[in-house]
């Protein structure tokens, strides 16, 4: 069942199960699920990995969905995201900038040191909230939104994500341990902060204090 924050006739603000696509899967993906549910159009604005959940917007017409993707577009769109890393960064907060080229053919991100063809500039600012058995509970809030931003640059750091083999984790007994926390956003002159949090019942979450 996908849990629903808010709905008006403009969009809808709902927590995104892990697992479950967050478009163009077909029957089920989001956009399909929540329009079953809704009875309405569903337009995607912004994206998750299959493997994440957490909070996220879909708008429910044309217009709404123009003005939600001009907010991205243009930065005010503001993300956060929880993440568990193996290991602590070296410094409790800071902010990663790097270079990042995306292999279609392997549906993978590689930190690379110069600019060339496809090669994007990417930025996220990160704060250590606690640490625990050599792991890292950690803010991380995108300043731009490049594929699988948050995991290959904390990866590139020797910091890979819990249970993300993709990007070297070793840590197989859960799914991506990264977490769609907020986003924050202007409708209409009307500001919107929508937030979810994931199970720290669970496995890597629980051996951290659970945020309210």
């Amino acid at each position: 069942m996908i849990e629903i924050l808010f709905e008006n006739s403009d969009f809808v603000a709902c927590v995104k199960p892990v697992g479950v696509p967050s478009q163009c899967d077909g029957a089920g993906d989001m956009v399909s699920l929540l329009g079953d549910r809704l009875g309405t159009d569903i337009f995607p604005v912004h994206r998750l990995d299959t493997a994440v959940g957490g909070t996220m917007i879909y708008a429910k017409n044309k217009r709404s969905a123009a003005i939600i993707s001009k907010e991205i577009a243009e930065k005010r769109f503001v993300k956060n995201y929880l993440a568990v890393a193996e290991g602590v960064p070296s410094e409790k907060s800071g902010t990663f900038e790097d270079l990042l080229f995306k292999d279609s053919r392997k549906n993978k991100s590689f930190v690379v040191k110069r600019e060339r063809r496809g090669v994007r500039r990417a930025s996220l600012d990160y704060r250590v909230i606690e640490e625990s058995g050599g792991k890292s509970l950690v803010s991380v809030r995108l300043n731009t939104g490049r594929s699988h931003q948050i995991r290959v640059q904390f990866a590139s750091r020797k910091l890979p994500l819990c249970g993300d083999g993709k990007y070297g984790s070793r840590d197989n007994g859960c799914s991506i341990a990264l977490w769609s926390e907020k986003v924050e956003f202007t409708f209409n002159g009307e500001q919107f902060s929508f937030e979810s949090k994931p199970d720290f019942s669970q496995y890597p979450w629980k051996m951290f204090k659970e945020i309210l």
